[in-house]
């Protein structure tokens, strides 16, 4: 009887993964989240101590806010984005951090993820 029972919580946790699974942008968007894949960032225009504008492709512009100072991000010429909430989908800024290389730069944690416009993102000196 123990077998069983524990058999069948192995199944109802396998069938659930199969059910549930990770979240797409589709699935994201239409609970009012807008999400996007670190490897769909094609590039990054403004930045400022405090904030970053990225594109990550097909039109879609983000504003990723910073905790605290980014040191030479707004000079950088490169910069890496890793996700860090245990999936690669970046919706919330727990859900990322920023690398600069160079001497000062490093690890930056991304507090906040904004779409933004094209409007937007051409507005502050691209």
């Amino acid at each position: 009887m123990i077998k069983t029972a524990l058999l069948t919580a192995a199944e109802a946790a396998l069938l659930s993964a199969c059910t549930n699974p990770p979240p797409s942008a589709a699935s994201a968007r239409s609970a009012g989240r807008q999400c996007f894949l670190a490897s769909q960032v094609n590039g990054f225009g403004h930045a400022t101590d405090n904030s970053v504008d990225i594109w990550a492709g097909a039109g879609r512009y983000y504003r990723l806010d910073l905790i605290g100072p980014c040191h030479d991000i707004n000079w950088s010429t490169a910069l890496a984005i890793r996700s860090t909430g245990g999936s690669n989908w970046i919706c919330d800024g727990a859900d990322a951090e920023i690398i600069v290389p160079g001497p000062i730069g490093g690890r930056c944690l991304v507090n906040g993820v904004h779409p933004i416009t094209k409007e937007e993102w051409n507005a502050r000196g691209r």
